[in-house]
């Protein structure tokens, strides 16, 4: 039911919504866990992990995540709960570099203080197994490239709005075994039970993704608040 709201029909920014075939698609919420608690199941943490199963992360993998909004930091914890033994958290921001450690980063790489390809490889001896993209720029699609191993995969997550290129050197010039897989948010009652007893383990501080809660009736300010980045926000909450 996830793509079909907001994209077929209209999406849950309303008092009451009519969910089709509910009994198939909604999941209720455990006794003991709040609403805010697993506010990001249906969509956030559904696509964050989607890119460590599409990229078929493995125990032992080193992984390198780019971009760690709030996709990007379930991600992260995805990778850790796959298996990885190196998880590699990029993005510039300090506040969300600091909660990536705290998703299951072993290592976190400010891109504008460095070389984060280079310094990847050099951590990886020669790239990672598996590099996630969650952001959607061609910049951070070439360096997801750039630092996976030959036989890696780069696992996208992100909505490109200009045109993609594969620079030669990035791709081996197509010899390079590389494996380029995408991915939709994964729905259904059965994953949402299984995020949310995730969720129920504690291990990783989902809670704290969402920043900063409004009322329906005040939707206009919470837009405004997230389009420009204020005040630390990293996911916004609307309370009907």
């Amino acid at each position: 039911m996830g793509w079909r709201f907001g994209n077929t029909i209209d999406g849950c920014q309303a008092e009451y919504v009519l969910v089709h075939d509910a009994q198939a698609n909604l999941a209720k919420i455990p006794a003991g866990l709040s609403d805010e608690e697993v506010l990001l199941c249906p969509d956030i943490m559904s696509t964050g992990f989607s890119a460590a199963e599409r990229g078929h992360v493995r125990l032992g993998d080193a992984v390198a995540v780019f971009a760690q909004g709030p996709i990007g930091l379930c991600a992260t914890a995805g990778a850790r709960l796959a298996g990885a033994s190196l998880v590699i958290a990029v993005d510039s921001v300090s506040k969300r570099l600091e909660v990536a450690r705290r998703m299951g980063a072993d290592v976190v790489l400010n891109f504008k203080e460095q070389d984060v390809v280079a310094e990847i490889k050099r951590l990886t001896g020669g790239g990672v197994d598996v590099a996630i993209e969650a952001l959607g720029t061609s910049g951070t699609f070439e360096n997801s490239l750039r630092c996976v191993r030959p036989g890696g995969t780069v696992s996208s997550l992100g909505v490109y709005s200009g045109h993609l290129t594969l620079p030669l050197d990035a791709f081996a010039a197509g010899l390079g075994d590389h494996t380029i897989v995408t991915s939709l948010c994964p729905g259904g009652k059965e994953r949402m039970r299984r995020l949310m007893s995730i969720v129920a383990a504690k291990r990783f501080p989902f809670q704290e993704l969402v920043t900063h809660p409004f009322r329906l009736a005040d939707i206009e300010a919470a837009y405004d608040l997230f389009s420009h980045q204020r005040d630390g926000v990293m996911k916004v909450a609307i309370r009907p």
